[in-house]
């Protein structure tokens, strides 16, 4: 990013300016006393990839309401391991100007409060999962489920870098995939009108920043994209298209763990069932942001990601990465 050019710097200096005003860091948090409604499950039922499986739906109501509850911890665990996994570590590198992207004082600003915002939001979801845990009087520690898929890859990738420049595309792409993507996947959580309020409010309050981080993300990696050369540009959208994958997968480890900590009948033959089948293989499949991104950068055809398999109406262009 070009710290003189006045259309550029025009956008990340807006962001900045209004960070006191918008982030959630900021703000008094969810009024925990006034959200919580004990009738309303926990998490929305039609996002579990076996809802619809006969045995699932064979269970008593408070079994089901058990795994709502364990999968609403998934929910909170799965974003808290992004955070802390993932995308800090790759604005700590945007931060120490790893990447030589010519980022002036103003854009260097956005990303250490964008780092501020995702402190937060570790804790946004942790309170979450205690707040719940705490009404329900249900013991359903974080610890008793597995790494998030999305930091799995990400790290199972990492390890099979071999240069120091791979280790930093491969974050920066996971990075980027993370920040234009999350916004769909808290959505799913935001827009649902029937389960708990507290979880509502506590995605919708997340979701509202992470607009600001997508545009963030997107104005930073249009600026260093340039600069690599061929090798480099291939590994990037290589990485890219893999942490799109991963972010956009349901974690059958997870849901595997669940049900066995739920002592659910055939639980693991009911996983392995949906497990096999391609529909329930993606948990979101909204990928706007990033699609207008690649736009942007005119690598579309470049991106070896097959488009087709995606939707692009729930979440606008516009919306995924306007401030």
């Amino acid at each position: 990013m070009n710290a003189n050019d006045p259309i550029e710097n025009a956008i990340v200096e807006r962001l900045v300016e209004n960070w006191p005003r918008r982030a959630s860091v900021k703000r008094r948090g969810v009024a925990v006393d006034d959200s919580f409604d004990f009738d309303r499950p926990d998490y929305p039922e039609r996002l579990l990839p076996f809802c619809d499986h006969v045995l699932y739906r064979q269970l008593p109501a408070d079994m089901k309401s058990r795994i709502l509850g364990w999968a609403w911890v998934a929910f909170n665990k799965n974003i808290v391991d992004i955070e802390q996994y993932v995308v800090n570590p790759g604005f700590a590198l945007l931060a120490a100007g790893t990447f030589d992207s010519g980022l002036g004082e103003t854009a260097t600003t956005a990303v250490v409060q964008a780092m501020v915002d995702e402190q937060y939001h570790t804790l946004l979801h942790l309170d979450a999962s205690a707040t719940m845990r705490r009404r329900r009087g249900w013991s359903m520690p974080e610890t008793a489920l597995p790494l998030a898929y999305k930091a799995r890859r990400h790290r199972q990738r990492m390890q099979g870098a071999v240069h120091p420049w791979q280790h930093e595309l491969t974050s920066l792409a996971y990075t980027t995939a993370a920040e234009i993507s999350v916004n769909a996947y808290l959505d799913l959580v935001a827009d649902d009108e029937y389960i708990q309020p507290l979880h509502r409010a506590t995605a919708s309050l997340h979701s509202r920043d992470e607009y600001c981080h997508a545009q963030i993300a997107a104005e930073i990696v249009k600026a260093v994209y340039p600069r690599f050369d061929e090798e480099r540009r291939r590994f990037f959208l290589d990485a890219l298209a893999d942490g799109m994958e991963a972010f956009a997968a349901n974690d059958f480890a997870t849901w595997y763990r669940i049900v066995d900590l739920a002592a659910v009948p055939d639980g693991a033959p009911m996983i392995q069932a949906v497990e096999q089948d391609p529909r329930r293989k993606r948990i979101f499949q909204d990928f706007s942001g990033l699609r207008s991104l690649c736009r942007e950068m005119n690598v579309l055809e470049d991106l070896h990601f097959d488009w087709s398999s995606v939707t692009f109406g729930g979440t606008s262009d516009t919306k995924a990465l306007s401030p």
